[in-house]
């Protein structure tokens, strides 16, 4: 049986791997485009996991993940003769040449926010279509607002000041209330989307990950909760018979935690 040699260039080495587990394995034989794209989704997520946590090795360890789907998906291609691991690198090496023109042209630009709209400006020419078209519509929500945002501001819309988004903040808020008052669901559901989406703006536009952010925030619910439920077991309480002075107060130490 052939084996592997460790000193080929370390991305050979996992070309080889992956058309002998094409060719041998069976789990991997049946694999397609569609089987792995749940996978690749969850991989992302795991990457997305190890950087908050600032696991060096994680990261790592994730990234090679990543890297084996895009092989992976590569070898399908090619076996399919769409295209192989040579066409995606060279097309994203030739996506970069374009979108740079700063850098492998004479063209001069001095901050990056020029560099972002610039970019922006590129790929809209690229595909003839909208600026918006190129926002994936199976992202989550909060990321496809960011992204909806980011794109739009690119083509140079946005806001002048950081007062006016607060307003518009304001302004959404005082909607949802009105909506409230009528108990009109709907519309409550509309103008809350609203509320989120001048939020993310506004987050953005002081430089705050706004989905960072609340991964923060999820986080530091969990550990406190997980201090309350310690707290509960020890006091043999269940946290559903005490009352709310005493949630109160095994929430504000859980703070301290």
């Amino acid at each position: 049986m052939k084996n592997i040699n460790k000193d080929m260039p370390s991305f050979n080495r996992l070309l080889e791997i992956m058309n002998r587990l094409r060719n041998e394995c069976p789990w991997d034989k049946e694999q397609t485009m569609e089987s792995l794209r749940h996978l690749t989704i969850e991989e992302t997520y795991e990457l997305s996991e190890a950087i908050l946590s600032n696991e060096i090795d994680e990261i790592k360890n994730e990234l090679g993940d990543l890297l084996l789907h895009i092989v992976f998906y590569s070898k399908i291609a090619s076996e399919k003769k769409y295209f192989n691991i040579n066409d995606v690198i060279n097309g994203i090496c030739d996506k970069l040449i374009h979108r740079h023109p700063h850098i492998y042209k004479d063209i001069k630009i001095d901050s990056i926010k020029e560099v972002k709209e610039n970019w922006e400006i590129i790929k809209k020419n690229e595909h003839n279509k909208g600026a918006l078209s190129g926002v994936p519509k199976s992202l989550p929500s909060l990321i496809k607002a960011m992204r909806i945002q980011e794109k739009a501001s690119g083509m140079g819309f946005k806001w002048d000041n950081n007062a006016d988004i607060l307003d518009k903040v304001i302004e959404e808020i005082s909607e949802f209330k009105l909506e409230l008052s009528k108990s009109n669901l709907d519309l409550m559901e509309e103008e809350f989307g609203d509320i989120l989406f001048s939020l993310i703006n506004y987050a953005s536009y002081n430089k705050i990950n706004p989905a960072k952010a609340l991964e923060k925030t999820n986080s530091k619910f969990i550990n406190r909760f997980n201090y309350l439920e310690k707290i509960a077991d020890k006091l043999e309480k269940p946290i559903s018979e005490m009352t709310s002075s005493e949630l109160k107060k095994h929430w504000n130490d859980a703070k301290v935690f």
